[in-house]
């Protein structure tokens, strides 16, 4: 006698917020509970490697703000800081440009009513230590499973293009 085969059952999707789900929806609630999760760890490992590099007490807004600024070796202004890294609330942004030059790590210039924002020598040592320690305890790993970093580009391709759709339903929402 023939042992019978059961069939797999269908995984149900891993979302944080079930009444969401509908049979048109199932994929983009699992994404969305993996960018909370993501984005979570993310924040945990920005805050703990910028601690690591010397900087203790920041939060992942204020190390993505030093990172920012850092970029390109570009003095920037804060409406520019918030338009690259899409966040709405200048106030935030602005609150951690004032940490971050009350650290010694940025510094501010003045041009008529224009203020812009670059890094000094020591935010930048910060910023290559971070570096260091990344390279170290991060692309080290991701380095050693090949097939994952060959989806990294794509992934990152996916995410900007889901970014903008978040922001078109967004202003879709804001005229409901």
């Amino acid at each position: 006698m023939k042992p019978l085969k059961r069939p797999k059952p269908e995984s149900s999707p891993i979302v944080s917020s079930a009444h969401l789900v509908s049979a048109h929806s199932a994929e983009m609630s699992e994404f969305e509970f993996g960018l909370i999760v993501a984005g979570n760890a993310f924040h945990r490992w920005v805050v703990h490697c910028m601690a690591a590099a010397g900087l203790k007490e920041l939060t992942p807004l204020d190390v993505l703000v030093l990172h920012h600024v850092t970029h390109r070796a570009r003095d920037k202004r804060l409406a520019d800081i918030c338009f690259i890294m899409n966040v709405e609330d200048t106030h935030l942004v602005n609150y951690s440009l004032k940490k971050l030059l009350g650290l010694g790590v940025v510094q501010s210039t003045k041009s008529g009513k224009e203020v812009t924002y670059a890094a000094t020598d020591q935010g930048r040592a910060y910023v290559q230590r971070y570096r260091e320690i990344r390279e170290s305890c991060l692309i080290d790993a991701l380095n050693a499973d090949e097939s994952l970093n060959r989806d990294i580009g794509e992934l990152a391709r996916l995410l900007r293009v889901l970014s903008g759709m978040y922001d078109q339903a967004a202003r879709a929402a804001a005229s409901m």
